[in-house]
């Protein structure tokens, strides 16, 4: 594998042995020093176009704890300023003698676009409304951590669907994995067709809610609406907010997810933030390990593993 654009990439035996791979990297994450040498000598560049907290730090944790250099592009600081051309920008940073891409853009299909441009591997940090391929493996992880296994899960995502990128990678991961996905949310927020998509569709949340294992919340995307897609966040919040009146109703074995950044009040509670059964920080957590896995996939050597092996 040279890339990661997108799960659809990915077939079972291939997410599962990310997950497997995954549980090295939890293990040397909880070690006194949390660095192997595995990558040592190598170079992994943060090219972000869009905003980014948990994914760009992740991914410069990941690189460093496998001893590889990094490099952070931020557009807003960059010649992009001065007119500069996404192609341009990515044939100057390989220049310097790269090994691998984190690429995030507005633009659906961009990390693709940049794998024509470049001899570095590239891996998809979230490319419009279209895929977020590591999220979609960091959330598979900490559900089957929880849980033990995807197989027969019954998962809700609720909210924007329409707009979000983790919404299209997960149902693509879980589905693989073996678990039921419905979508919960006005029609509005859906996509315009769910042709080929392998769920169910609810409109409303109190009829899924005590019947899922698993219930994801997104929040709106009103930087990628250009029209009011509900009456009101007030009124969104009424009928498919968890809020602290159905938290009450959730089961403490469901667990509770959100990608983040979460806007609490509205498509989450405080009260379901305390949920038992909310796993929020241990996805942020998880995202380390999941990435650790996947640089370690695309940029490692097999022969290396035994490095993983050895406790501190």
């Amino acid at each position: 594998m040279k890339h990661l654009l997108s799960i659809d990439d990915l077939d079972r035996s291939e997410i599962e042995g990310l997950l497997a791979l995954t549980d090295h990297f939890v293990e040397v994450n909880r070690r006194p020093i949390p660095k192997v040498p595995a990558l040592r000598g190598k170079t992994v560049v943060s090219l972000f176009f869009e905003d980014s907290t948990r994914t760009r730090l992740s991914f410069e944790t990941a690189a460093r704890r496998l001893s590889a250099d990094t490099m952070t592009f931020t557009a807003s600081t960059s010649s992009v300023k001065k007119g500069e051309s996404l192609r341009d920008t990515v044939e100057t940073i390989s220049a310097f003698g790269i090994d691998a891409l984190v690429v995030r853009h507005r633009s659906s299909g961009a990390p693709l676009q940049v794998t024509q441009w470049t001899s570095a591997t590239v891996i998809n940090g979230g490319d419009g409304w279209h895929q977020h391929p590591t999220q979609g493996l960091l959330d598979a992880y900490t559900i089957r951590e929880r849980l033990g296994s995807l197989d027969g899960v019954r998962i809700a995502i609720v909210g924007d669907i329409k707009h979000s990128r983790v919404a299209r990678s997960d149902v693509a991961a879980f589905t693989r994995l073996g678990a039921e996905v419905v979508l919960v949310g006005p029609p509005t927020l859906l996509p315009p067709s769910l042709v080929g998509w392998p769920v169910t569709v609810s409109h409303r949340l109190d009829q899924v809610l005590e019947a899922v294992d698993v219930i994801y919340l997104l929040r709106m995307q009103h930087e990628r609406m250009n029209e009011a897609l509900v009456p009101s966040l007030r009124e969104y919040t009424e009928l498919y907010g968890l809020t602290a009146q159905r938290t009450e109703r959730v089961r403490d074995d469901v667990v509770i997810m959100h990608p983040g950044p979460m806007n609490r009040g509205v498509e989450i509670s405080q009260e379901a933030t305390a949920h038992p059964g909310a796993v929020i920080t241990d996805q942020v957590a998880n995202g380390v390990a999941v990435r650790m896995a996947v640089l370690f996939r695309l940029l490692g050597s097999e022969s290396q593993l035994d490095v993983l092996r050895v406790a501190d």
